[in-house]
């Protein structure tokens, strides 16, 4: 991995979720449709700027398995939703999203859904190498009766799987805030115990987006750009956000 993306992370104490969650078993089932028909080698991972098990990754690789193993301290027993946005652009958080994503999908008995809700920039497709030929998020939104399977793409991730944003029109975001987008999510995140949605969200500052798709999320990471955001900026952003959601801020070293 380059100098430029590693991380660290600043989490606030583990808060367990008092019970409302009954513990539920992995579902075999969901894992085992999940085989990978084109899982990437080492140094396919490393172009896609994408952790990995080997020796050349595991200093990023340890760092978001903190960003792990904190984020599941404090979801408690089942799973959940986690909306990642940036202080400003260039921040690096459909990196760190598409990489806390592959995290948890390390764990043989999880699986991680990545969505790409980032209407100016989207960018997961083309860095995992996807080719959303069958549209994505914003399609699904507009036709829902065409379902959404055919939008769930393989990443070359075992147990990872990207929904891209799609075509945008204008006006998408305003199906941030519908029926159907609380609906798919919440059919995403039930059918399967296993399963762990993440949000790639736009850039906090200028954008509504971030503040509308924070109320679809159970937690909310923001990314700021260590050395470029201030600290005033930082607190004004985390600011936009309910105090119980905000699992942290993780700090993405930028040249």
């Amino acid at each position: 991995m380059k100098p430029e993306e590693s991380i660290s992370a600043t989490v606030r104490p583990a808060r367990m979720d008092g019970g409302d969650h009954l513990p539920q078993p992995a579902s075999e089932h969901s894992i085992a449709l999940m085989a990978e028909p084109r899982a990437l080698a080492p140094r396919q991972l490393e172009e896609r700027r994408l952790i990995h098990r080997e020796a050349s990754s595991r200093q990023q690789s340890d760092a978001f398995r903190e960003l792990r193993t904190r984020l599941l301290s404090l979801g408690g027993t089942g799973n959940f939703i986690t909306l990642v946005v940036a202080v400003s652009p260039r921040s690096g958080a459909s990196f760190v999203a598409r990489n806390l994503a592959a995290a948890f999908a390390f764990d043989e008995a999880r699986t991680s859904l990545l969505i790409d809700c980032n209407l100016r920039y989207p960018e997961q497709h083309r860095a995992l190498g996807v080719d959303p030929a069958n549209g994505g998020l914003i399609d699904f939104l507009e036709h829902p009766a065409q379902g959404i399977a055919s939008r769930i793409y393989a990443t070359g991730v075992p147990r990872l799987r990207l929904i891209p944003v799609g075509e945008v029109r204008e006006g998408s975001g305003e199906h941030f805030s519908s029926f159907r987008m609380h609906a798919l999510l919440d059919s995403m995140r039930h059918r399967y115990p296993d399963r762990y949605l993440f949000l790639d969200g736009p850039t906090i500052k200028g954008s509504p987006d971030a503040r509308i798709l924070s109320d679809l999320a159970d937690f909310v990471v923001v990314v700021a750009g260590y050395g470029r955001d201030t600290p005033a900026a930082i607190s004004q952003a985390v600011a936009h956000f309910e105090p119980e959601k905000l699992a942290g801020v993780v700090f993405n070293q930028a040249p």
